[in-house]
């Protein structure tokens, strides 16, 4: 076998290979690229699940980055463990073929209890306390300490929030290339969050975005070179390109307005209630699945958003099942959000009523996804030292919310998840050790091929 490191570099499109980042330019080179056909939706969870198995989320279950549970009655976003996906995934599939082939499964989504060799994925502690203290989850178990002794405390709080940036993927870098030089696994797949951060905080021609490509660029000429050091190929794909937005728009005001949505005052604000409700949305991104308890409601739930200014298609039946996207975890109706617009999980209409969740970074809690979480509140004037204050309340033992994220929408200005108008901007696949890709009438190479792909680079010589 050829070992063969696989790199998911998130948000990166044909568009931006170029002399602005060339490490990557020099891999394409060296071997082939071509757009990659995006995954619906164009969002992490999905398209990681759809890259691994080659199967739409028809087949493998993860229709988003959360999705309602109806059996709970609670949606939940984010979760990791790999028994969410129902569809074998590429490792598996190789280990079928090669039975001792090692495998390293490096920050990408469903890595606990995944079916690797080495396992590393973020995994804050919550104490009863209210504090969020950075890990990691690893297997072996042991790793979660060496590595954190070698490269210090994964930087969680550079992983998502205000103050995401380069420095989560440079500690990604430097553990997978040592991981990669170290235990040489046949398959390692590592997951650079980088360019998800800037092309949505700010609009893509922003010198803030260029300055986010060339990091990202550095950290990928790192791992070629670990690489490299053990004769490994490189493959480089992505889930998505990130479209400049204008507009937000808010489906559950809109069901809201339309007494179908269900609320409990907990503590003075507003609480959506998930059961009580006859409709409601999960917002994620560009895409939102509709939950509709009753059968009855569902022809009023299509006819009010097709008449709902910012939304492209309102998916239902057959539409939904062309769409790939047919699942019992999926809503009854899925919408897709208009080009230049995006989903908030907004269903309050006064902001002093919004939950306490609503201004802070909380991932877990927020019944849909909230990319204003990658900025401070432009109202507060001195952000860093409001969560100075409370991070110290906390060390004395006190409960302090961490409330510095803003409730205007309009501060984000790039989003993802409908599938591209072009191939142009949508995701890439850079592969060295390949003469030629399986490109499709649409100038792009379908997401599905990319296992077969990456069984090509390990068996064939």
């Amino acid at each position: 076998m050829k070992p063969v490191v696989l790199l998911d570099v998130v948000g990166l499109t044909p568009a931006l290979v170029g002399s602005e980042t060339p490490h990557l330019q020099a891999l394409a080179a060296r071997g082939c690229m071509a757009p990659l056909q995006a995954a619906f939706p164009a969002v992490t969870l999905s398209g990681q699940a759809s890259l691994s198995t080659g199967l739409p989320p028809s087949a493998h279950g993860i229709v988003g980055n959360g999705w309602y549970h109806r059996e709970l009655e609670e949606v939940h976003f984010w979760k990791q463990p790999h028994r969410l996906l129902q569809a074998p995934t590429l490792a598996e599939r190789l280990r079928q073929r090669a039975p001792d082939l090692r495998s390293a499964h490096l920050f990408w989504w469903f890595a606990m209890q995944a079916p690797a060799d080495i396992s590393v994925t973020p995994r804050p502690m919550y104490p009863a306390d209210g504090r969020k203290i950075p890990d990691i989850h690893t297997s072996p178990a042991a790793l979660r300490s060496s590595l954190q002794q070698r490269f210090g405390t994964f930087p969680l709080f550079h992983f998502w929030g205000p103050a995401a940036g380069i420095q989560s993927t440079q500690w990604i870098t430097q553990a997978s290339c040592a991981l990669i030089r170290e235990q040489r696994p046949h398959l390692t797949q590592v997951y650079l969050p980088h360019l998800d951060y800037d092309f949505q905080r700010y609009a893509a021609d922003d010198a803030r975005c260029a300055a986010a490509l060339c990091e990202v660029d550095s950290a990928v000429g790192q791992l070629v070179a670990a690489a490299q050091a053990i004769e490994a190929r490189v493959m480089v794909v992505s889930e998505y390109g990130i479209t400049p937005v204008t507009s937000a728009v808010h489906p559950n005001r809109v069901l809201r307005q339309h007494g179908l949505l269900a609320l409990r005052d907990e503590l003075g604000r507003e609480v959506l209630d998930c059961g009580a409700s006859r409709a409601f949305a999960v917002a994620d991104h560009q895409v939102a699945h509709v939950y509709v308890r009753k059968a009855a409601d569902i022809a009023q739930v299509i006819q009010l958003f097709e008449a709902t200014h910012g939304i492209d298609q309102v998916l239902h039946g057959e539409a939904l099942r062309a769409s790939g996207l047919a699942h019992p975890r999926s809503g009854e109706i899925v919408l897709v959000a208009a080009r230049e617009h995006w989903f908030t999980y907004y269903w309050w209409l006064n902001d002093a009523l919004a939950p306490d969740y609503a201004r802070t970074v909380d991932i877990h809690r927020k019944p849909g996804y909230d990319p204003c979480e990658l900025h401070f509140d432009p109202a507060l004037r001195f952000p860093k030292l409001r969560v100075a204050r409370r991070l110290l309340a906390r060390k004395l033992g006190q409960r302090a919310l961490l409330d510095v994220i803003g409730l205007d929408p309009s501060v984000v200005r790039g989003s993802h998840g409908r599938l591209p108008d072009s191939p142009s901007e949508g995701p890439v696949l850079i592969a060295e050790g390949l003469r030629q890709l399986p490109v499709g009438a649409n100038g792009a190479v379908p997401y599905a091929r990319v296992p077969e792909l990456v069984e090509q680079l390990l068996f064939e010589s």
